[in-house]
């Protein structure tokens, strides 16, 4: 996804961006502007999602593969809380693009209202910038363990 360049949000550094109105949660005052970074809107969401039961993870397969090896680093944070996230934000208002992997049974429509919803309100309430979409790409469903473990004891019960 393309981010908002400064000069066409009239933000100020690049990846910083600032309310122009006072309506708006109070971004911008008498006394003074508050900017919120895109990296903040995209941890935001990132969070958002992963609280919705029902989402397995975030992310394609390629970053989803390195993140899992990441995780088994000593010393590594774990998995990141952007991962599978793009934000696009500007002046007053921000999208959100996320890519999920829902667990299996799950309706994905409801799961996907469901995350729209918490990712609106958290944005929203956190930062007072007005969230006008939140597209979700569904890249994978995750199936309940087959019990590998369980058919390796199942095969040495036949045996004995």
């Amino acid at each position: 996804m393309s981010t908002v360049s400064a000069e066409a949000t009239g933000g100020g550094a690049q990846g910083n961006r600032t309310s122009a109105s006072g309506s708006r949660g109070g971004l911008v005052t008498e006394r003074g502007r508050t900017t919120v970074a895109d990296a903040v809107v995209q941890k935001i969401a990132g969070i958002a999602a992963r609280e919705v039961s029902g989402v397995y993870d975030l992310g394609t397969g390629g970053p989803r593969a390195i993140g899992a090896v990441r995780e088994r680093i000593p010393g590594s944070r774990g998995p990141s809380v952007t991962q599978g996230v793009a934000v696009e934000v500007g002046e007053t208002q921000a999208a959100v693009d996320v890519d999920i992997v829902c667990e299996y049974g799950v309706s994905i429509a409801d799961l996907a209202a469901g995350i729209r919803r918490n990712i609106t309100q958290a944005i929203e309430g956190m930062t007072g910038l007005e969230v006008v979409e939140v597209n979700i790409a569904v890249d994978d469903i995750h199936l309940p363990d087959s019990g590998d473990g369980d058919s390796q004891s199942s095969a040495g019960s036949r045996v004995q």
